[in-house]
């Protein structure tokens, strides 16, 4: 179900910041409604969050006619973000006190309340601002620290506001409740790769990356430690996610080797080549008017190599892109290379699988009968590929 956000923006320099935090919640699908204090609107313009959320702005109590709009907005949240969240307002909703459309909601607010804190180092330090912080965590409000660096007093100190992905990330976790992955550590590949025939030219496909990115948003979602390695794509990188990118099949192989041991899950979600040139030109190649053979050489065959060299306690995944015999490609893949789950689809329907937003598979593994997942969005496939990987780990039960 979609999440309602209210994201209160309050007079801090770091109030900017605040679009690309509203813009990264709408990304994850959740509606959101900003509101704003007057001193707020000094530094950003209601319009930039109008614009980004195709929603009025609200910025005052509202007119006789309609003064209640606290009231409706606090009733139609399911969690309020205040971001920057200054001294003042902090000490507002420490002690009740509604003078303005933000402290107002905060105090009409049942759901959720999230601060995420930016101010002076010294200000911040302040032993009133810290008995204000530990009261707002004592009514239940989460406060996220602020982080160390640059100030706009030119100083470094306590008390500059996160970069947007990582308030991002903490909205994230502190909103989404599943915990079937909670304590694994998720590996995930992701995109094309590209295989160079000169610096300029290259063998590719399709693949927009957005399986694996889903695959890697629905991981954090349940509570894992998320690291997703992909070749290129024109994808945003997910918040709370760490992002490893590479470009060729070598490139993605050695990342995974790298990091295979401390993963517990291993998810081979990249359309990998299979083939690669064998001795790229060093320069452009010129058309000559003659005919040009490429010798091509198997690359490295990642998700058999992890398969091989697994410890027991991994559970490694295998992704079939299949054009025919689909679901007996799937089943030798999963008995060949020793998986623990294969995820097949037919990309050779056009409206499903490489480049699109849709997908349908089949989930293969060697105790059960493959489980059909009927066509859908890939952010819900990959939610149906999660909780199909915690319940073979024991993670949770099968009627969950």
């Amino acid at each position: 179900m979609t999440k309602h956000i209210v994201v209160a923006v309050t007079g801090g320099i770091a109030a900017y910041k605040a679009a690309t935090v509203v813009r990264d919640l709408m990304k994850a699908g959740w509606d959101v409604r900003v509101m704003m204090t007057a001193q707020a609107t000094k530094f950003v313009t209601p319009l930039t969050f109008a614009t980004l959320t195709d929603h009025a702005v609200a910025t005052t109590l509202g007119p006789a006619d309609q003064p209640l709009v606290h009231v409706e907005l606090a009733r139609w949240a399911d969690a309020m973000v205040v971001v920057p969240a200054t001294a003042n307002v902090l000490s507002k909703a420490a002690w009740g006190i509604a003078d303005d459309l933000v402290t107002t909601t905060l105090c009409a607010a049942a759901c959720p309340r999230l601060f995420i804190p930016a101010m002076n180092d010294q200000m911040y330090a302040n032993p009133a601002v810290q008995r204000n912080i530990t009261q707002l965590r004592a009514d239940g409000a989460r406060v996220m620290e602020p982080a160390t660096g640059l100030l706009a007093e030119g100083y470094a100190g306590k008390g500059r506001l996160p970069a947007p992905a990582e308030i991002s990330a903490w909205i994230h976790r502190q909103l989404v409740h599943g915990t079937a992955l909670a304590g694994k550590h998720v590996l995930v590949t992701a995109g094309p790769t590209r295989e160079y025939l000169d610096p300029v030219r290259y063998l590719t496909n399709p693949s927009s990356g957005r399986m694996g990115y889903a695959l890697a948003a629905a991981a954090r979602d349940q509570g894992a430690v998320v690291t997703l390695v992909s070749g290129p794509t024109a994808l945003d990188p997910v918040p709370g996610v760490t992002l490893v990118a590479v470009q060729t099949s070598a490139e993605m192989a050695q990342a995974v080797f790298d990091r295979q041991e401390q993963a517990d899950v291993i998810i081979a979600a990249a359309a990998v080549a299979d083939y690669g040139v064998e001795h790229p030109a060093p320069e452009k190649i010129k058309k000559s008017g003659a005919d040009l053979t490429l010798h091509l050489h198997q690359t490295k065959d990642i998700i058999a190599t992890v398969a091989k060299n697994k410890r027991p306690d991994q559970y490694v995944v295998g992704f079939a892109a299949e054009t025919t015999a689909v679901a007996e490609h799937a089943r030798t893949k999963l008995q060949k290379k020793q998986l623990d789950m294969v995820v097949a689809n037919d990309v050779s329907e056009q409206e499903i699988g490489f480049g699109s937003r849709e997908n349908a598979v089949t989930i293969f593994t060697p105790d059960k009968a493959p489980q059909e997942v009927t066509r859908a969005s890939k952010h819900a496939i990959a939610t149906t590929i999660i909780q199909a990987i915690a319940r073979h780990l024991g993670q949770v039960s099968d009627h969950q």
